[in-house]
């Protein structure tokens, strides 16, 4: 990952009606990169990757895709980008193949289709009509969509929305290999454990502003409290710590003079998303 960001985003801003949905936020997005956007419902997250897109015009900014102002661009610039959108209808009477054909017939290079097909784990469903197709399956169709025209950018909004655990793995599989491929992928999702998974960087966004950046171990790695978990006297006993080597040894060296174990002993490390809700609801 270097060279020019495939996104640049700098002083972003934009209000409906009198109220400020985005308030100045900057960020880069590297190529090849897997970025997450994070943050709760209304907080500016759908507004900023619209802009992103060219589907919205920002009132204040400078916003780069691809070394292009997104709102300006044309088709050639648009024919770099896929975009997986959290709602899609696509025409129910079509076959999968039908609509990867329709779809590839919009750009000067697409991708191979049935090389797509096989790519979402549809290779199966070919001739099957889209409304044959379980929720699961139309989400894999509207990223064979996405994927046709070959893009270097593609957007990701809520992937695996509806999906069951087996399925969201499968997912997870497909967008590391699009990683592979050296594509760069801006995620949206509500799933922290995703983001942990498949995001190098993740940004929190909360109440239109930025509120942190970088690695998920970053963003873990700052918040120094760990829980001790174990029992004592049929009792669950809890200790947040910042120390847990000094807790630890107190603890180990307490029980092996009182000639006890430490049962059901835990230690547990925040997470993505442990650090997402104190961001998100904290004072900061």
């Amino acid at each position: 990952m270097s060279g020019a960001p495939a996104i640049l985003v700098r002083g972003l801003r934009k209000s409906y009606d009198g109220n400020e949905a985005v308030r100045g936020i900057d960020f880069d997005v590297l190529p090849g990169e897997v970025f997450g956007l994070l943050g709760p419902n209304g907080a500016g997250k759908t507004t900023t990757v619209e802009i992103l897109e060219g589907y919205r015009q920002r009132d204040a900014g400078e916003v780069r895709v691809l070394g292009v102002d997104p709102w300006r661009s044309d088709g050639s610039h648009r024919e770099r980008i896929g975009v997986v959108l959290q709602h899609s209808e696509l025409p129910p009477a079509l076959s999968v193949r039908e609509v990867h054909r329709m779809f590839a017939g919009y750009y000067l290079h697409p991708r191979d289709i049935d090389e797509v097909i096989e790519l979402v784990g549809l290779a199966d469903k070919t001739e099957e009509r889209v409304k044959t197709l379980s929720g699961g399956q139309k989400r894999r169709l509207d990223l064979g969509v996405a994927l046709v025209g070959d893009p270097e950018l593609v957007f990701l909004d809520e992937p695996t929305t509806g999906f069951d655990p087996a399925a969201r793995r499968t997912a997870w599989d497909l967008v590391r290999s699009l990683r592979s491929l050296g594509k760069t992928i801006v995620l949206t999702t509500h799933y922290l454990d995703e983001a942990q998974q498949l995001a190098d960087r993740v940004a929190v966004i909360r109440e239109g502003s930025l509120v942190r950046i970088g690695t998920p171990s970053e963003l873990i790695g700052a918040t120094p409290k760990v829980e001790i978990r174990y029992r004592a006297h049929g009792r669950e006993m809890v200790v947040t710590t910042g120390e847990p080597t000094r807790v630890l040894a107190e603890l180990t060296s307490r029980a092996i003079a009182e000639g006890r174990e430490l049962e059901a002993l835990e230690v547990r490390r925040p997470t993505l998303e442990d650090v997402y809700l104190e961001l998100v609801d904290g004072d900061e």
